[in-house]
């Protein structure tokens, strides 16, 4: 049997953070990681399985003031803690670009929303260097290829952040889990959970394949993607009742022609149509992975019932369970309007997939782009409802972590991860980092310094 104080499921970028936050607050602690693949990053950490995009609340309009704000803070936190990875040698800043976020929209009504929302987000430090235009010009200058072809009678506005970031999660996924494998940490790949359960006050976790050693735990991190929702049942705990999981996949169009992607630098997310979930918001992409620079439209959304790229199609199949089939058939009568949005998209080919693309960009042309499967989703349902967010599970002993759904998870892992091992195992980054937790929505002077201080992340 292999005894550890802390075990692993998965190997993507919310067990790469985590590890590495508890062996910076305590370097004695024995952790081993589990991955049911060869290697790490390849799921929703791997860069086309996501969009890349470091969530601040510039341009995401599902955001109201109070979400940006929180949204943005908790960016800020993982760039502090990246700076700190930095700065002491860990990890260096190859997996982040500075690339403009802007908010585009048209139409009377969504132009009036922008800029309302505009107005309210100015009122706060975070967002003091927002820049609002309806000028069709100055919009064309920020993102010529949203512009060219387009009618310039059309009532148009756009806000736009200089410093947004694109992040590259698969390459801060690789170069984490090297640091990890450097001061100690172990990883077995090609090893599957099979099996865990609570005796006495230690976890003993079976797994695949089966001459597999048996792991003795005091603590578990199930990070394990769309499979979180797998583990979480088999751990037994009282708080899984009632969690169910609605896999979604994924598509984007791609474009490598340089003499296309260098006319465009900006993250450009647009709104969502009434009645269509958060994940269907268009967002045309400047995407930086494994130094390549190229351009991600999308996304378009699929039926699937894997939980995982490389999972099975049994896989949604296996997760209902009595305790939660309930909560399955209210969120389905709850969201008939999300069964009708990913009904029109299966039903989509790539011409019309493509008609999305040219509301957008009017100018594009089809040779130029290709499509490519993005990452697995899952939403997660919760006594009947869909989450949209990111939610955290802990068992009532305050031993098993469970991180569950999608956007904006892997851009705000860093507070939500410190924040649950604070409030469950006494131990805080504030110790390392100064101003980790400090709130600068009102504070400039704050506000200022703390950009001085994650400025090295600036590529």
């Amino acid at each position: 049997m292999i005894k550890v104080d802390v075990l692993l499921i998965g190997s993507g970028i919310m067990s790469a953070t985590f590890a590495t936050i508890l062996k910076e607050l305590n370097p004695k602690l024995k952790i081993l990681i589990v991955e049911r693949l060869d290697s790490s990053a390849k799921e929703s950490s791997f860069g086309l399985n996501n969009a890349g995009t470091g969530h601040s609340g510039f341009c995401e309009l599902n955001y109201n003031k109070e979400k940006a704000e929180i949204i943005n803070q908790e960016f800020l936190q993982s760039e502090l803690f990246w700076t700190f990875l930095i700065k002491k040698g860990y990890i260096n800043n190859s997996f982040i670009n500075t690339v403009p976020h802007i908010s585009f929209v048209s139409g009377k009504e969504k132009v009036e929303f922008l800029k309302s929302r505009y107005e309210l987000l100015k009122t706060s430090s975070l967002f003091n260097d927002m820049e609002f235009s309806t000028d069709f010009n100055v919009i064309k200058s920020w993102i010529p290829l949203v512009m060219e072809g387009r009618d310039t009678n059309e009532l148009v506005a756009a806000t736009k952040v200089n410093r947004g970031k694109d992040v590259d999660f698969g390459n801060l996924t690789n170069q984490l889990i090297n640091h990890l494998r450097e001061i100690g940490v172990r990883i077995k790949y090609n090893t599957e959970v099979s099996d865990l359960k609570k005796i006495g006050d230690k976890w003993v976790i079976d797994c695949k394949p089966e001459n597999t050693k048996q792991i003795q735990a005091k603590y578990i991190f199930n990070g394990a993607g769309g499979y979180a929702i797998n583990i979480l049942q088999k751990s037994g705990i009282k708080k899984a009742n009632g969690y169910a999981g609605f896999p979604v996949s994924g598509e984007w169009l791609i474009c490598n022609n340089p003499n296309i992607v260098k006319k465009h630098n900006a993250k450009v997310y647009g709104k969502a149509n009434i009645g269509t979930p958060p994940m269907s918001v268009p967002h045309l992409d400047t995407r930086v992975i494994n130094g390549k620079k190229c351009l991600l439209f999308g996304p378009y959304a699929g039926a699937t019932t894997k939980f995982l790229k490389t999972g099975k199609d049994s896989d949604f199949f296996k997760s209902i369970r009595f305790n939660n089939i309930v909560s399955l058939v209210k969120a389905g009568i709850k969201n008939i309007p999300l069964t009708k949005y990913l009904i029109t998209e299966v039903m989509k080919n790539e011409d019309k997939k493509f008609e999305s693309l040219k509301d957008f960009y009017p100018n594009a042309n089809k040779k130029d782009w290709f499509l490519e499967k993005a990452g697995q989703r899952v939403q997660v349902i919760n006594n009947g409802v869909i989450e949209f967010g990111t939610e955290v599970v802990v068992s009532e002993d305050k031993t098993f972590f469970t991180i569950l759904g999608a956007s904006p998870g892997a851009s705000t892992a860093v507070s939500i991860l410190s924040e649950m091992i604070e409030k469950n195992m006494g131990m805080s980054l504030n110790t390392l980092i100064p101003n980790f937790s400090d709130n600068p929505k009102d504070n400039v002077e704050l506000f200022e310094n703390i950009k001085k201080e994650i400025s090295i992340l600036e590529n």
